[in-house]
């Protein structure tokens, strides 16, 4: 057995030696580590620190958040295309089934949740699946952590772990085929199974908001300058200095904070305040902000900050499904749809419902379903099923409707239907039911012809 495993995969059976050099950057189990950092054995001895994930920035946090909460949010549907150009939703599929409910102790919400968070956060995430004894996937377990391998012969095959509850159920000591693994990956620019996030776009900015609002605690703090200065125009001796100072922190530090010095030899007490240069933080976190915003395609409306330069909700969510959102939902759907061996776009796919957005945009929702039904594109029984309503009774809201003056152009500037070609002469071996059906044409095509001259 483990002959066959060294020849299929060299790389598992064989860890990289202690020492050897691999390129960076390295993720770490508390972040990232740069390569220039990790070069260096004693790089925390050379002023070399991991980055954190996203933990130390509140904008990290809120652009992750709000795409694993948004995404969380859209309910999934397995849809496969009809020979009429429409499509139908497949509700007994292993893939519906695994959207719904991806295993025993999760829901669909909490799995997407995390398994984008996983994404933005680390670049990539993972999940084990479980089939039946019909070879179905039955099961998605999310694992916290993965490694990919490659064989001689190219087949790819995972390394699990990070999930308790699946490493007491199933033996995964083994190595994990890529049939029976999910794993969805951003960018990969050092190998094309490992992924990195946009947050190693954003070191530099958070950064500086960390050295700008550590020096910020500091000063509130009193470390690093003082809160008031005393000055006089008389001359103090040091022993009168320092037994000043001690007297004024008496009144001011400690239990006594809050306190009210009595000030002599004329001292007056002048509060120092921040400098012009430190009136320039506001701004530069605002900058920071932006531009951490802009790696991770977040429009600043949505985290509720900034300008607001959509005239609705829906055409902000649009905006943002365009762009960071959109392709967000697209790189999930596509894949399950590569674990579930779907045909892919347009015959069988995976979609996440983004109408779930626009819960609380009753007007929009409203406007939208409207021009709809009046435009002919919904039947009203399709609008209201879209609102959770029952359909018209008696069957009346069936059938897609429109305005009686929208016409096909065929019909001309009479606005009449075109003429139809004369009757054909009848037969001598008609009867005499065929010549009443000749007469009958005759008078409706003369009934047409007096219509169309009034």
């Amino acid at each position: 057995m483990a002959n066959w495993l060294s020849r299929i995969m060299p790389t598992w059976s064989r860890r990289a030696a202690e020492g050897e050099y691999r390129p960076g950057p390295y993720q770490l189990s508390e972040g990232w580590l740069s390569a220039k950092a990790g070069s260096f054995w004693n790089f925390w001895q050379m002023g070399y620190n991991v980055q954190p994930y996203g933990e130390s920035s509140a904008m990290v946090e809120a652009c992750v958040a709000a795409y694993a909460q948004t995404i969380a949010m859209c309910p999934g549907d397995h849809w496969r295309t009809t020979a009429d150009g429409g499509r139908v939703r497949v509700a007994n599929s292993p893939l519906a089934r695994v959207i719904r409910k991806p295993n025993d102790y999760q829901s669909i919400s909490d799995f997407l949740l995390n398994l984008t968070r996983a994404l933005y956060e680390k670049g990539e995430g993972f999940a084990l699946a479980i089939r039946n004894d019909r070879n179905e996937i039955a099961e998605l377990h999310l694992m916290r952590l993965g490694l990919p391998y490659i064989g001689v012969d190219g087949s790819i095959y995972y390394d699990l772990w990070g999930n308790e509850i699946a490493e007491n159920r199933f033996d995964l000591s083994m190595p994990i085929p890529a049939r029976d693994v999910l794993h969805v990956r951003l960018q990969t620019p050092k190998h094309p199974l490992k992924g990195v996030s946009p947050i190693l776009a954003t070191v530099l900015e958070r950064t500086m908001a960390g050295a700008a609002l550590n020096q910020q605690v500091a000063f509130y703090l009193n470390q690093a300058r003082p809160s008031f200065m005393l000055e006089t125009e008389q001359q103090l001796t040091k022993e009168q200095t320092d037994q000043l100072r001690e007297r004024w922190n008496e009144q001011t530090r400690g239990e006594n904070a809050g306190g009210t010095p009595i000030l002599a030899w004329g001292l007056k007490a002048k509060p120092v305040t921040i400098s012009a240069a430190d009136t320039q933080l506001a701004n530069m976190l605002k900058i920071n902000n932006e531009s951490i915003a802009l790696a991770f395609r977040m429009p600043l409306a949505v985290l509720g900050i900034g300008a607001t330069p959509f005239a609705s909700t829906e055409a902000l969510m649009s905006s943002w499904k365009a762009s960071g959102l959109g392709f967000a939902l697209n790189h999930i759907e596509e894949a399950f749809g590569l674990l579930f061996r779907l045909d892919g776009q347009p015959e069988e796919y995976l979609e996440l419902d983004t109408e779930a957005l626009m819960r609380s945009a009753f007007k929009d929702r409203m406007d939208g379903l409207s021009k709809a039904v009046i435009g002919g594109i919904f039947a009203p029984d399709e609008a209201r099923n879209r609102e959770g309503l029952s359909k018209v009774p008696g069957g009346h809201g069936a059938e897609p409707r429109v305005q009686q003056q929208v016409v096909p152009l065929s019909y001309g500037s009479k606005m009449q239907p075109p003429a139809v070609a004369a009757p054909q002469e009848p037969n001598e071996d008609d009867d005499a039911g065929s010549e009443d059906d000749y007469a009958g044409q005759i008078d409706e095509l003369v009934a047409r012809n007096i219509q169309s001259l009034h």
